[in-house]
């Protein structure tokens, strides 16, 4: 049921559509069953009872979330203690289901696999911004993870290499010539903002 819910598709111009767009749940949709979620071509989130689409990612988006995940992944080597997870990494808290772009759970906390969306909060959750990710949007995302017990979210937006970092104790901003401090729940994460973006800034080879 939920790949065939969205076969009539009907263009728009862009101006005439508010990211991230709400669909109608299909007949039969349970989050908890990743079977009956839709197929489409992009990314779903459910969020508040509101079933969120927004567009596949763009080229800056996707260069940016493999190098996030490589600079996690070096990190997790001295660290077994911790799991790292990209691709959307499915979470459902609260009711709702999201996908994170990168993510550091504790492995005590994600010690089985399941197949299915993770239940505990990770530790670090880390958004990448697309070509229409508004960035008040973002931030709402990212405290909507610190209510709900993660202990430091980034928010990295490619066209300005620059990251915004969000604790419980606020907000910060770090750009170029930058690093990102460590955190407590994270030893040893200390990141140069340049190495999230590495991709991205690297010269024209024409």
């Amino acid at each position: 049921m939920g790949s065939e819910a969205f076969e009539d598709m009907v263009p728009v111009p862009r101006a005439a559509v508010e990211l991230p767009l709400p669909l109608p749940l299909p007949a039969g949709f349970d989050p908890e069953r990743l079977e009956t979620w839709p197929r489409v071509e992009g990314r779903l989130e459910l969020v508040g009872g509101r079933l969120l689409y927004m567009p596949p990612a763009g080229d800056e988006q996707q260069d940016t979330c493999a190098d996030v995940v490589g600079v996690l992944h070096a990190w997790r080597r001295d660290h077994s203690e911790f799991v790292v997870g990209g691709n959307e990494a499915g979470v459902m808290l609260s009711g709702d289901t999201r996908g994170i772009d990168a993510a550091i759970w504790r492995r005590e906390d994600v010690a089985t696999c399941t197949g299915g969306f993770r239940r505990k909060a990770p530790v670090l959750a880390v958004e990448v911004a697309g070509k229409y990710d508004v960035e008040e949007a973002l931030l709402a995302k990212g405290r909507w993870y610190i209510e709900r017990g993660t202990a430091l979210v980034w928010l990295l937006f490619p066209r300005q290499r620059t990251v915004t970092v969000l604790t419980a104790d606020g907000t910060r901003a770090f750009g170029r010539g930058q690093r990102l401090p460590p955190h407590p729940a994270l030893p040893g994460l200390e990141v140069a903002v340049a190495e999230l973006f590495e991709q991205v800034s690297a010269p024209d080879p024409g």
